[in-house]
Order: structure tokens, then C-alpha cells, then sequence
């Protein structure tokens, strides 16, 4: 399969030291050769080189600038690939890429790099998708996942199991065109049984560590929540140290809601600071109320937020139900000041989960509540280094359809059923682990992928 050439600004929008335009394609090097005028031509260099030179327009300067050349196959794309290494100015930069595309390249599409790389077997699809991932990571760990997919870990993992499935599904087609004993039957459905639940245990295995991967890849959408007043603001500042919302001792203040991500320990959330919930006139108020209340529903995980100078009220009651059914950490803050709060009543209410108390004033507390965060949802340290780490939310839900073929296979097995009939289920496995890495997949899939990746990668 051969592709036309494309370029594209390779480097985050803006004003930098130092922006690449990347081309890649059949001519590449002819196009870049074009505009690029240097002591040597590019086309006579060899793969792997940076030159210096100019880059024209009729005659005219209008870039200084370093040529990488890299030829086929040893690039990303397998493809001839040029990056072009221009000062970091937007107009220079845009210049430079149009007049590539004047001499004859096409503006790449989101993604369009790493899918050619797939396309052109440098990578599998479950590599590619690690490189957005890699790019996207909010924590050491989850950049440590997604490198290790982009290694190819989890790659060879599938295709060791679907292997196993096609070792097994050539084994039947060989029981049955040629038996050689009477009990052929029983050992073949013998045999399936065997391999069914050795690869069922490992898909099984990569299921236990999704909800801490899915957690590392995309974070956990936190609500900070409570009363008015009882310092949801004050904890959003310390948790991401700065001052992000504005803190006053006058209830309301937090009128809409505001995001921000911070890494807690190896645990990436989104923090939504809310507006105070309670019964309000202030229309303003009111839809500030009525956004924290979506919030709250649509939250992962809850910070709840108590005064512990005074009294357990109503409304708190009130947000300890609607926390209920989520993951939270109660925050008793105000611990410099007397203590007014019903604490067992608090514990009673709470049950199982955790509650820190901290004053957040004299910034005390935030320590116990970070290491509670850290254990709520990675007990024990999580081993980002594990190669049988599954993190991408499109790889679970193929994990657990192949689960459900498999144990199809195990139930049509136990109820005597024709072997022939089993191992449609069997296949059906082997076609979804398959999926994963884009062994089997179709076009329009694809398409979706990439194109949510950035522009020039």
C-alpha cells in the first residue's frame, strides 16, 4: 500500500523556541529538497542526518533552519519522513508548512502519522492508541502504562492467547476430519475445556487491573462538596497549590463550578470545586446549586466536606445520602477551631469509608487525606511495570466480551453440546481479542481512533 505525501506542524500551537514541520511519504524528501537550500542537496543525504540550511520562496529567505532526514523503512511510518526544525514563530512556522503544501503535499489528518505506522505494520493498533495515551498521561504512572503498551507488552499478551485459541480450534478441525479412536469426541471437548479456562484465567487477569488503569488513563472526576462555608474552596487551593478559587468567610461565594487536575499520589483527579448546596432565593446562587448537584451525580469520587466548629445539620444528612453509592473521603475540617460536631454520629453515618480530619488554615491534614485517597482506590502499591496491565476503555470492553465467548464455549461444553457448535464461540474469542491490536478490524473504527489524535502526530 503505498500513500501520498503528507505534512503537518508536528509541535503545540504558539509561540516556542523551536517548531518541526514533519512530511512523510513517497516524496518526502523530493518536496522538502524544493524549498531547502543548503551546501547539499537532501536527496543525496543519507538516512539519519540533519543539515543545516534555508528554507526559499522565489528567491527570498524565509526561514534558518535544521533538516533531519530519514529514510525507509527505519522511521515512525515506515515511510521517507523529513522533520524540519524552524524557529518557534507562528507566522514563520505556517509559512514554511504552506509552501510545503504548494510543492506538493497534502495537509495530514488528525492522527495521520501513527496511522500509516499502523497501517504500514511498524505498530499495532493497540500501540497507537498508547501513544495518545502516553501523550495525555497526568502521572508518572500512567505514563509508565502507556509506555509499556507502546513496548508492546500487552500486544504480545493477546496474541500468545489467541495462539493458544487457534492451536485449539486447529486441533478440532484435525479430532474431527480424522479421528483415529472412538472417544474422539471426548477428548477433543477435553481438550477445549483445557485451553477455554487457560485463557480465560488470563483474560480475567487483565480484567482485575482495569478499574486502577481506567483510573490512571483518564482520572477520576472528583466533586468537592459540602455546606457553604466549610471550606471546599480552601481544600481545592491546597490540593493543587494555588490560589485557583476565591475564599471568604461570606456563605456563597463559589458561584459556579471550577475544574482543575492534580496528581494526589499517583492518583489523577479532576477536582470540581462546587458551589455551596443548601435552599437559596439567589438566583444566581440557585443555578450554581443546580450545577453542583450534576456534578455530584456524575462524580467518580466525592470530598465531603463537614465544619467541624459546628453542629451535624440537615442538609449535611442530606449529602452523605446523595454520596451514597459512591467512593468518598469525609473532610472534618476547622480542627483548630472547638470541636461542635457529633463525630460518632458522623463514623455511624459514614460507615466504611474514610474520614480525616484537617485545618486546612494552618495546613494540617492534607498529608492523611492524600495517603487515604491513594488507598481508597490503589491498595498497595500499583506495579505500572506489570505487562499484563490493561488501561483503554475500548480494550475492557473487548476483554469482557471475549469472557463472555469464553465462558459460552465452558457452558456449551458442560451441556454436551456438538463440538462443532462450541467452537463458533471459540472463534468468536479469537476474533475479539483480535480487535485489540487490529488484527481484526474494520475501517470505520479506525477512522474514529485517529481522529482523535492530535494534528501533526
Amino acid at each position: 500500500m503505498e500513500f501520498d505525501t503528507i505534512a503537518a506542524i508536528s509541535t503545540p500551537p504558539g509561540e516556542g523556541a523551536i517548531a518541526i514541520i514533519r512530511l512523510s511519504g513517497p516524496e518526502a524528501i523530493q518536496i522538502a529538497d524544493r524549498i531547502f537550500y543548503a551546501k547539499n542537496s537532501l536527496s543525496d543525504a543519507e538516512s539519519h542526518t540533519i543539515h543545516y540550511g534555508h528554507i526559499k520562496e522565489d528567491g527570498e529567505v524565509i526561514e534558518e533552519v535544521m533538516a533531519t532526514v530519514m529514510r525507509a523503512p527505519r522511521t515512525f511510518t515506515r515511510e521517507d519522513v523529513v522533520e524540519i526544525n524552524a524557529h518557534g514563530g507562528i507566522v514563520s512556522v505556517n509559512r514554511v508548512l504552506q509552501l510545503l503544501l504548494r510543492n506538493g503535499a497534502n495537509l495530514a489528518e488528525p492522527g495521520e502519522f501513527t496511522k500509516r505506522a499502523f497501517l504500514n505494520g511498524r505498530i499495532d493498533l493497540s500501540q497507537a492508541e498508547a501513544v495518545m495515551d502516553l501523550i495525555r498521561a497526568k502521572t508518572d504512572r500512567a505514563m509508565g502504562v502507556a509506555i509499556r503498551q507502546m513496548d508492546g507488552n500487552l500486544s504480545r499478551l493477546i496474541r500468545n492467547l489467541r495462539q493458544e485459541i487457534l492451536d485449539a480450534l486447529a486441533q478440532v478441525e484435525v479430532n474431527i476430519d480424522y479421528p483415529e479412536y472412538d472417544d474422539v469426541e471426548e477428548m477433543t471437548q477435553r481438550m477445549l475445556l483445557e485451553k477455554t479456562e487457560l485463557v480465560r484465567a488470563s483474560v480475567e487477569q487483565l480484567l482485575q487491573t482495569a478499574s486502577q488503569g481506567k483510573i490512571l488513563r483518564e482520572g477520576l472526576a472528583t466533586a468537592i462538596i459540602g455546606r457553604p462555608n466549610v471550606g471546599k474552596s480552601s481544600l481545592l487551593n491546597q490540593l493543587i497549590q494555588e490560589e485557583k478559587a476565591i475564599v471568604t468567610d461570606i456563605a456563597g461565594t463559589t458561584r459556579d463550578i471550577i475544574e482543575e487536575y492534580v496528581n494526589v499520589r499517583g492518583v489523577p483527579l479532576r477536582l470540581i470545586d462546587t458551589a455551596g448546596i443548601r435552599e437559596t432565593e439567589d438566583i444566581v446562587e440557585k443555578i450554581g446549586v443546580e450545577r453542583s448537584r450534576k456534578a455530584l451525580a456524575d462524580a467518580d469520587f466525592i470530598l465531603l466536606v463537614l465544619n467541624q466548629n459546628e453542629e451535624l445539620t440537615v442538609e449535611d444528612e442530606a449529602l452523605f445520602e446523595a454520596a451514597a453509592g459512591h467512593n468518598y473521603v469525609v473532610v472534618l475540617n476547622k480542627t483548630d477551631l472547638e470541636t461542635k460536631l457529633d463525630i460518632e454520629k458522623v463514623r455511624e453515618i459514614a460507615g466504611e469509608n474514610p474520614i480525616v480530619a484537617t485545618s486546612l488554615v494552618n495546613d494540617e491534614g492534607l498529608e492523611a487525606l492524600e495517603e487515604a485517597i491513594k488507598t481508597l482506590f490503589f491498595a498497595g502499591d500499583i506495579d505500572a511495570g506489570d505487562a499484563t496491565y490493561v488501561s483503554n476503555v475500548r480494550h475492557i470492553a473487548l476483554l469482557h466480551q471475549a469472557l463472555e465467548a469464553l465462558n459460552a464455549v465452558t457452558t456449551g461444553i458442560q451441556l454436551g453440546m456438538p463440538v462443532d457448535i462450541v467452537q463458533i464461540d471459540m472463534t468468536r474469542a479469537w476474533d475479539l481479542l483480535g480487535e485489540i491490536t487490529g488484527d481484526s478490524v474494520q475501517d470505520e473504527l479506525l477512522d474514529q481512533l485517529f481522529n482523535q489524535f492530535c494534528l501533526g502526530k
